[in-house]
């Protein structure tokens, strides 16, 4: 019989103590045992606990699956996530028939055990990045509503658990594996699409493997990248002059023994480097052009900006791609001599790059792991675990001469043999229905009879009807393949949807190439000299007199800002260069007064402009950000005047403007500076500007720099990448009355909240956060614990010291440091 206080052993909290062991002073008949964040590396004496009917052993250091769980036969809910567990003995879950809630994510699993579906009462399973290739001991449980297996190397998912009967499965997570049945693209749409899919594997059981690869061709101006991709589609050399080089991007297909390549060409000027993220996209083959006529052995900077700079980019962006580097104009090199001398420095040069950022990594989860309270990082633990299984593949260097037909030959020879070589290249072909297949060849069919327009925009809901006069399927199941055709195929390159964002949803880009037109009339490294271009008709089209262009043109020159009647002129003067009598469509794309465009809604979607009001006077009563507050909007979602002007950070020269209205820094301004590993990704910081001035209306801006106004309280961001260590530093001034504090941390907390939602989007970056010392000259610093969930409701609780001493002896007040209430 329990005794009558039985609430005061039912539930036990030992989490976070730097257990190695389980401790002894757990009462038997305990409910539910709390031991996460400890050390511990095996768990041994659990069976005496045969009341649990929940245990939490997660981010320990458990290298075995505990064998003794099958004792706690009351179980419902086990938490083995964030551990180190390799396997599964059998015969435990067959033991476990009440068990609920089973986390076993973040581990490194290479297999389930054949008897986990006999552990019948599991509703919900998180086998997250992990390592496992198959998952079909799961198809049997026939209460499963949840099933998450994102990230690990699954090639297919058993149809079985999708079928009507089986089970449950009402959510089923699936992203990041290298998935053929069903392809990643469906996965992504949710458990109804995935039951179209294989229900459509039944009814169509003709299939193909369609394998298509989406190749990017990267690398400096003047590289050879055009000539390159341009021979390599016709077989055999392609001369390109100086005039023809790449603005922007430009794509073209090659069929080659059964592969599709969708050839990407980037041109290699800064200026076009802020919209690579709007098109480069994961699971592609990077092929990265050196020019190794001017590259020189001697000189650290050549292989700095000609190598170490893309593919430290490429690592950030897409971190498990396949680069294959292509040494170009070897024709002008001195002798073949001098051409593998030069191959030898840069392959040996990109192995200790890439040694030495994970030597840099490893180092700094040591530093981490060896805090007197490691528990503390456990979030930044994990992302460091996640950042060293990265593995980006870097092919040795192919020195080629692009004028001998045989090196041309050579090229597509060496390409063929390194995307079917499952070491190198992980992703085949996606097995598809036949339904699929024909609704593809649909889209295809209808461009090519031009019943869709020649600029390829067509709205969703129209192109689903004019498929369903080629294709025999219901409007049901329509919908469904559509979805996914459109994910695939934006995915490799085909077409282009942007599902995310709500204003385009509805619209399909069957032609990539035109929009990328629109794109390069705006982010172009010759703007001015274009803008000064604008003939007189077009200026009066839009109502505008020549003395305008000229302050346009100012404008853009000195403020890096460029009027919206400006840049209207200048996609619709692009337009009807390629396309005539299409008002309608000079209209959708550009836009009125009255109404945003296609190209500003891009543009500013992915942050590579500002919307603005040239000349509009200062709001000092911008909203507060105030953590966790979801009512809280941005200034961006304010009605933007349509005569205003856009802010385009590239364009800027200097940081005077930002320096003039801050004034010096002092000695006890409130500083936070964010570092990032390896590097702050080149065009994030422009990024960081769009998104952290979104949050506030008055703001000043500088090429490196921004200055944020709310109220009377500033904030500066500032990059600094010319230490070893980059980092971006964010400083408010210390407010007169201690009640300022909170005010002034939750204006940092706002610009932190943007940085960290922003580097979500380079799965290879990850970042740490310090407040340096106030004391002059004091070389310490205080580090923060884990921080990004700024919606923690007692985020300024987090530390409880009034007082905090940095190595060096120094005291100072805890909301110097960290967000404190007074």
């Amino acid at each position: 019989m329990l005794p009558l206080d039985a609430s005061s052993w039912e539930v036990h909290d030992v989490s976070g103590q730097k257990r190695k062991a389980l401790p002894q002073d757990v009462p038997l008949h305990t409910r539910s045992l709390d031991l996460q964040r400890n050390k511990l590396k095996r768990v041994t004496g659990i069976s005496r606990f045969i009341f649990l009917t929940e245990i939490n052993l997660s981010r320990n250091k458990i290298v075995e699956f505990p064998h003794e769980m099958h004792n706690l036969q009351k179980l419902e809910g086990l938490y083995l996530n964030q551990n180190n567990i390799k396997s599964i003995p059998e015969e435990i879950f067959p033991h476990l028939r009440r068990l609920k809630f089973l986390k076993l994510s973040s581990n490194r699993l290479t297999k389930l055990p054949s008897d986990i579906n006999q552990s019948t009462s599991i509703i919900y399973l998180d086998l997250s990045k992990n390592c496992l290739q198959d998952i079909q001991p799961l198809v049997g449980l026939p209460k499963l509503k949840e099933l998450l297996v994102e990230k690990n190397q699954l090639t297919e998912l058993p149809s079985q658990l999708f079928q009507n009967g089986t089970c449950e499965l009402s959510v089923c997570k699936a992203m990041g594996n290298p998935l053929r049945c069903p392809p990643e693209e469906v996965c992504a749409g949710g458990i109804m699409d995935i039951k179209s899919y294989f229900q459509q594997m039944e009814e169509n059981p003709s299939t193909r493997s369609a394998l298509t690869v989406k190749t990017m061709f990267l690398g400096c101006s003047m590289a050879g990248k055009s000539t390159l991709c341009r021979s390599l589609k016709n077989g055999k050399p392609v001369a390109v002059a100086v005039e023809d080089r790449t603005e922007g991007i430009e794509i073209s297909q090659l069929y080659a023994q059964g592969v599709r390549f969708l050839f990407w060409d980037f041109a290699g000027q800064e200026e076009y480097y802020l919209t690579h993220h709007v098109f480069i996209t994961p699971r592609a083959l990077v092929i990265l052009t050196v020019d190794l006529a001017s590259y020189s052995t001697v000189d650290p900077q050549s292989f700095k900006d000609k190598i170490w700079f893309w593919i430290n980019n490429i690592q950030l962006r897409v971190p498990d791609s396949v680069v294959l580097l292509v040494g170009t104009h070897c024709d002008q090199c001195k002798d073949q001599k001098e051409v593998m001398e030069k191959k030898d420095d840069i392959e040996e040069k990109v192995k200790t790059m890439l040694a030495n950022r994970r030597a840099v990594l490893q180092q700094q989860k040591r530093n981490l792991e060896e805090d007197l309270n490691p528990s503390l990082f456990a979030d930044q633990l994990d992302e460091l675990d996640c950042l060293l299984e990265y593995n980006l593949k870097v092919l040795d260097l192919l020195p080629i001469n692009c004028t001998k037909i045989e090196d041309v030959v050579k090229l597509r020879s060496h390409i063929m043999t390194s995307i079917q070589s499952e070491s190198v290249f992980l992703y085949s072909g996606s097995i598809l229905p036949k339904s699929y297949e024909l609704v593809e060849q649909a889209i295809h069919a209808l461009h090519s009879l031009k019943e869709i327009p020649q600029h390829g925009i067509i709205q969703v809901e129209e192109l689903g009807d004019l498929i369903l006069r080629y294709v025999q399927l219901s409007r049901e199941s329509l919908h469904s393949i559509l979805r996914f055709l459109l994910r695939y195929l934006h995915r490799i390159g085909v077409i282009v949807w942007y599902e995310e964002i709500s204003a385009l949803s509805d619209r399909v880009f069957i032609q990539p190439s035109f929009l990328i037109t629109m794109f390069k009339t705006i982010v172009r490294y010759d703007l001015v000299k274009q803008l000064e271009g604008v003939s007189k008709d077009l200026l009066m089209q839009e109502g505008a007199l020549v003395k305008q262009k000229f302050t346009w043109v100012d404008d853009l020159r000195c403020r890096g800002t460029l009027h919206n009647a400006a840049l209207r002129i200048l996609v619709r003067r692009g337009i009807e260069e390629l396309i005539k009598n299409e008002d309608d469509l000079v209209v959708e794309v550009v836009g009125t007064k009255r109404e945003e465009g296609i190209i500003l809604t891009l543009l500013q979607h992915f942050e590579v402009c500002l919307p603005t009001v040239v000349g509009g006077t200062l709001n000092p009563q911008a909203p507060e950000f105030i953590p966790g507050d979801k009512q809280w909007k941005s200034a961006r979602e304010a009605k933007r005047d349509p005569d205003g002007a856009c802010l385009f950070p590239i364009y800027l020269k200097d940081d005077s403007i930002v320096c003039q209205k801050w004034g010096e820094d002092r000695q006890d301004d409130l500083s936070v500076h964010v570092y990032f590993l390896p590097e702050i990704p080149h065009g994030f910081f422009h990024r960081v500007i769009v998104k952290t001035c979104s949050l506030y209306p008055t703001h000043w801006v500088g090429r490196e720099q921004c200055l944020l106004c709310c109220g009377n309280r500033l904030c500066l961001v500032r990059q600094n990448d010319k230490d070893e260590d980059p980092f971006i530093e964010i400083r408010s001034r210390r407010p007169e009355q201690d009640e300022g504090f909170r005010s002034l941390w939750d204006l940092i907390l706002a610009v932190m909240s943007k940085l960290f939602v922003l580097s979500r989007q380079w799965p290879g970056l990850t970042q740490q956060v310090h407040t340096p010392c106030p004391e002059k000259g004091c070389p310490h610093y205080f580090t923060w614990r884990d921080w990004q969930e700024l919606n923690n409701t007692d985020f300024y609780n987090l530390v409880k010291e009034e007082k905090l001493v940095c190595k060096g002896g120094h005291t100072r007040r805890t909301e110097l440091i960290f967000p404190k209430d007074k």
